[in-house]
């Protein structure tokens, strides 16, 4: 493919930008074709298909939850196009050793021209516009092997790019190494924000939680909705959007267990007496609404490093407020007629478990039954459970193949209530 020239400028730009200068309307046309066709064709795009959607989704069931009896069959549907699409993609590679060859060389060359871009914007004036010219052009040899598809042709320009790299930009390039370090610093950053203020996986490793929690889901946390928990002192300077309110499942830091996470379900919070009669909570002496659903609901336990066994339990429906959640007992007789009464202290709140007799929860020390009652200080909490983004629970996909755990794609995207 031919190139255009045109007279050096007196302040050199970066190497995208005097490159889009001397291409013609055609070459800039091909070009930003086969930067989609790379982008689309890359293993990580169904994955960022998938997490672009999944962002929305959690907001629109978070604030409209009516909208996830539609929201989540169409994202399971596109989860379901994003694994058919990354399946195919790497069956292509496999199946085509030159597309496999071409790629790899077409992103070599990429990472190369963004290199030099970054040397000339860093250094801008230090580098003679003749030079950045030259490595414009040799950039533009480089573009039409690759548009092209000629893998070895584009070997041979992308070594001479590199060459050519070295000798025009001197030290200027050693010291681009920096680049390199700050950009994986910065995205080491992000990540780091993004998991400790913002959002965060759990999973979830007993049955304490069934109906509502399977063992092997994994769950996103909001941590940003009660407030910036500062890491490592179990202090929240201030609220962002609200307290714990009843009804949510939260993930907090054991304040029994410093070195364990338990995930229950908020009963009871500041101020408030819980008491349990006949099973039936009752929160300032006024029972909460609690229907019975169905006797002989068939789940399946498993203890750690042990294998899958099946229970049955009796299956409620219990109400706190507006919130309508699942709950299950051994029996319809309670275990024990009365429990409590429990008054929660201040910035603090009572949890319990949905699988109401297989619990380490306030009411049995969160663990030390010794202890006597324990609440959860707001600082212990890392946020509110908001959605199953992976369940690998018992029966699921390929279950035969690992002791009966497999990926259960009936649960996945299934909002946390």
């Amino acid at each position: 493919m031919s190139t255009t020239t045109a007279t050096p400028t007196t302040s050199p730009l970066g190497l995208e930008a005097t490159m889009a200068s001397r291409r013609t309307p055609e070459q800039a046309r091909a070009s930003r074709m086969l930067l989609w066709r790379e982008r689309l064709t890359s293993l990580w795009a169904p994955l960022i298909v998938l997490g672009l959607a999944l962002v929305p989704y959690i907001f629109l069931i978070e604030f409209v939850p009516a909208a996830a009896s539609w929201a989540q069959p169409l994202l399971q549907y596109l989860a379901l196009a994003m694994l058919v699409s990354f399946v195919g993609l790497i069956v292509w590679r496999l199946v085509s050793p030159r597309e496999r060859e071409l790629h790899g060389l077409r992103q070599v060359a990429r990472e190369l021209t963004e290199e030099i871009d970054r040397v000339l914007k860093r250094v801008p004036g230090k580098i003679p516009p003749e030079a950045s010219a030259r490595l414009a052009d040799q950039a533009l040899q480089v573009e039409a092997a690759s548009l092209a598809g000629d893998a070895s042709r584009l070997d041979k320009e992308t070594k001479a790019l590199d060459k050519q790299a070295t000798q025009e930009l001197g030290v200027w390039r050693k010291q681009s190494s920096w680049d390199v370090f700050s950009g994986f610093a910065k995205a080491l950053a992000i990540a780091v924000i993004i998991r400790v203020f913002i959002i965060e996986p759990y999973r979830i490793p007993s049955g304490s939680m069934l109906p509502t929690l399977e063992i092997g889901d994994q769950v996103f946390i909001n941590k940003f909705l009660y407030g910036v928990r500062l890491p490592w002192t179990n202090w929240v300077p201030f609220q962002i959007v609200r307290p714990p309110a009843r009804g949510d499942v939260i993930v907090f830091n054991n304040p029994v267990r410093p070195d364990q996470d338990f995930i229950k379900r908020v009963i009871g919070i500041p101020g408030d007496t819980v008491e349990l009669i006949d099973g039936v909570v009752h929160i300032n002496g006024v029972p909460q609404q609690r229907t019975l659903v169905q006797e002989d609901l068939l789940v399946h336990n498993k203890p750690e490093n042990g294998a899958w066994y099946p229970e049955r339990l009796v299956l409620y429906h219990e109400s706190l407020g507006d919130n309508v959640h699942a709950v299950l007992q051994e029996d319809r007789v309670a275990r024990r007629r009365a429990e409590g009464p429990y008054v929660v202290p201040a910035e603090q709140v009572f949890v319990m478990g949905d699988n109401r007799d297989n619990s380490l929860d306030s009411r049995y020390g969160l663990g030390d039954p010794s202890l006597g009652a324990r609440f959860v200080p707001y600082g212990h909490i890392k946020g509110k459970a908001m959605v199953i983004w992976l369940a690998l629970g018992y029966g699921g996909w390929f279950s035969n193949f690992f002791e009966g755990t497999g990926l259960r794609g009936d649960r996945l995207f299934e909002p946390v209530r």
